[in-house]
């Protein structure tokens, strides 16, 4: 699937969650989603938790993340010292 017809799974609503960036038609949020595969939750759990979920809205998910971070700057916190 292309990026962009990926990407349109995810949408903003300032009146759903708050604006944060949800899959289309829910109120799961890009965050909730990428939190509960951090923590080892497969694609087949989620998709079975979440009836009508698609396996699409998980990569939607990933992808937005994946171009959220490309110009983001980082600073570490400390230096290390060797």
């Amino acid at each position: 699937m292309k990026e962009q017809k990926l990407l349109d799974r995810i949408t903003f609503n300032p009146k759903v969650m708050v604006g944060k960036p949800v899959i289309k038609g829910t109120r799961l949020t890009v965050e909730y989603i990428l939190g509960l595969l951090a923590h080892g939750t497969t694609v087949a759990e989620i998709m079975q938790e979440y009836d009508g979920l698609a396996q699409e809205d998980i990569q939607a998910c990933l992808l937005f993340a994946a171009q959220s971070m490309e110009n983001t700057a980082f600073m570490p916190l400390a230096v290390e010292t060797a």
